[in-house]
């Protein structure tokens, strides 16, 4: 959206020995629904042994990460099985006007959560459940939080997406979210009102569980983000302006890593981290950009990768890691070098059509010498713009195959010319099969779902998905010949899906189809469609309620690359009072005297 000026909303937040890859199996097993279409197979847990085999006693330590309690480890399909802890976890956010310095270039401002850039770490344990307030103490804009990549299993209305499963919180208000922690690993949470997380609205996630590898120290939470010495709002009029005549949108100005860097005329700090030799490291990395895909690398220090956004993984080995906006990989090093300095390197990613005018560094040094100006080389980068591969779930998932080619539906990504309903301009925008998302934040989703009430604007791209118990098949396209072939990281909430394929030009139910791969593909919430290219995913309708799936580059979403599935409306669990008291607050806020009109689609 588009404001003269920013009204900025913040919210106050020994060495080990790697076991072999068979793990125990915690045999449970997800029998068939009958449904109408494909019927949800039995998930197929591994069914190996481990080289150092769990019991009873088994406890997470550094020598047995794969371990967690009597009954989980990180062979247990958390989609279908999960510890209950009984534990509540409270944190409070509150989100404020500000200013920020991150990279020593001068205040700007911003919107900070608890008066910090990034936000509080959140931290919980596997089975707990997760309750953050959040209050907005902005003057003059709504907020919502979404907590990224976490399921939400009947929890729709606390996915916190303004205009889909609630209305914003008005200045002034407070809401409560609530929700269980059904999986374990790296996430993050972030306004979903407009562009507003790239002005400060934005935390990490750390859910403590099990792990597909050993390690002795968990550094823990690691985000890099493109920074830019304008609001996020003022960038997004100039993305717009810049669609409008075929442009990209402007380059970043920095690279924070965790949340500092030096700026380009070298002021500010790089950020330090002090490792012992010997040890073995988890780092969970996190790209929270709006516009930038990045590739991050520790010099001398080969990355094991160990998970894939929230899904454990069979470890493989990189130098380099791409992220794409919204995507996490959990890594482990080993502090095997000679002691002394060494970069941590961020860098833009140009092969994704991602652009900024600096690069982003930090410093990892022994803790027996003191730290200095690293003089360490990098490895050569890859430059194909590719996820991360090949990566395979730890806990092996079978997708149905026969009924992929009579189901599967397209979606297709264009630019084109909307008639955007908020200002009345026609406008260019990005859509998905023809039409550029744009919701109302007065009446979200669950509102129609409340009020039985099925005409559904067309603006709202809702596709329904009637029934439970079905694998549903989606090829994302980007058109060819589009005047704006670019990658888009494509996310998913709700679900985690599963990649069956991805590739440039035009998806073939003939040709292509054979390419996909059906036994225990990746499944993730973040995944790259190809510029050019098609994504084939697939995911089971096993969580009733609205979901968004949309570009996670900030300007994108805003120009409506979005589309919502309304997924088996009639058992969605609806909300209670407090839910309404939200809505009602919003509403008498937004009929009023507010300060800045909605200009583009909400989210």
């Amino acid at each position: 959206m588009y404001f003269k000026q920013l009204v900025a909303s913040v919210l106050l937040l020994c060495s080990s020995k790697t076991f072999g890859e068979q793990l125990p199996p915690d045999h449970i097993l997800w029998g068939e629904r009958g449904a109408a279409g494909a019927t949800l197979i039995r998930r197929q847990a591994t069914t190996s042994t481990s080289t150092r085999v769990p019991d009873a006693a088994c406890t997470n330590s550094p020598r047995s990460r794969n371990c967690w309690d009597n009954g989980h480890s990180v062979a247990t399909d958390f989609d279908r099985k999960w510890p209950d802890t009984g534990k509540i976890v409270r944190y409070s956010l509150t989100v404020t006007n500000s200013t920020c310095n991150p990279d020593g270039n001068g205040n700007r401002p911003c919107l900070l959560i608890n008066g910090r850039y990034p936000g509080p770490v959140i931290t919980a344990d596997w089975g707990d459940t997760l309750q953050v307030t959040v209050k907005n103490s902005m003057q003059d804009n709504g907020t919502s939080i979404h907590w990224h990549g976490l399921r939400q299993l009947n929890t729709v209305t606390h996915d916190g997406v303004n205009g889909i499963t609630e209305c914003p919180i008005a200045p002034g208000d407070t809401r409560v979210y609530t929700f269980k922690c059904t999986q374990f690993g790296t996430t993050w949470y972030h306004s979903h009102f407009s562009a507003q997380y790239g002005d400060g609205v934005v935390g990490t996630i750390m859910i403590n569980g099990p792990a597909s590898a050993n390690y002795d120290i968990d550094l823990g939470t690691y985000p890099v983000t493109d920074w830019y010495y304008k609001t996020a709002f003022q960038l997004e009029e100039e993305a717009d302006a810049a669609l409008q005549s075929g442009r990209g949108p402007p380059p970043g100005d920095n690279i924070l890593v965790n949340g500092t860097n030096k700026n380009p005329n070298g002021g500010g700090s790089y950020g330090t981290v002090k490792i012992t030799k010997g040890k073995k490291y988890r780092l969970r990395l996190i790209n929270t950009s709006v516009d930038a895909n990045i590739r991050v690398s520790l010099d001398n220090h080969p990355f094991q990768i160990i998970t894939a956004d929230l899904v454990p993984i069979k470890p493989i080995t990189a130098n380099w890691v791409l992220l794409a906006i919204g995507q996490r990989y959990d890594v482990i090093f080993t502090a095997n070098q000679t002691e002394g300095s060494y970069w941590f390197r961020a860098e833009i990613a140009r092969d994704c059509a991602s652009a900024n005018n600096y690069f982003g560094r930090s410093i990892f040094t022994y803790d027996t010498v003191a730290v200095t100006t690293p003089t360490s080389t990098a490895a050569t980068a890859p430059n194909t713009c590719v996820d991360m591969g090949p990566l395979v779930p730890w806990v092996a998932n079978t997708v149905p195959s026969d009924l992929f080619t009579s189901q599967v539906k397209n979606l297709n990504v264009d630019i084109g010319v909307e008639q955007i309903t908020t200002n009345g301009k026609n406008i260019v925008v990005w859509g998905v099969n023809l039409t550029a998302i744009d919701i109302a934040w007065d009446k979200p989703t669950i509102q129609y779902v409340i009020d039985r009430n099925t005409s559904y604007p067309r603006t709202y791209n809702l596709i329904e998905i009637p029934n439970e118990g079905t694998w549903t098949y989606w090829i994302i396209q980007e058109t060819p010949g589009t005047p704006v072939p670019i990658p888009h990281p494509i996310h998913l909430h709700g679900h985690d899906y599963y990649v069956l394929g991805a590739g440039t030009g035009l998806f073939d139910k003939t040709t292509s189809t054979a390419t996909l791969q059906f036994n225990n593909p990746i499944r993730r919430d973040t995944a790259f469609l190809p510029a050019n290219g098609w994504l084939a995913i697939a995911f089971p309708t096993d969580n009733p309620g609205a979901w968004l799936m949309h570009c996670h580059i900030a300007w994108h979403v805003s120009q409506g690359l979005g589309v919502q599935f309304l997924e088996s409306k009639s058992t969605i669990p609806l909300p209670g009072s407090d839910w309404h008291n939200t809505c009602n607050k919003w509403r008498t806020y937004w009929d009023g005297t507010p300060a800045w009109p909605k200009q583009d689609s909400g989210l």
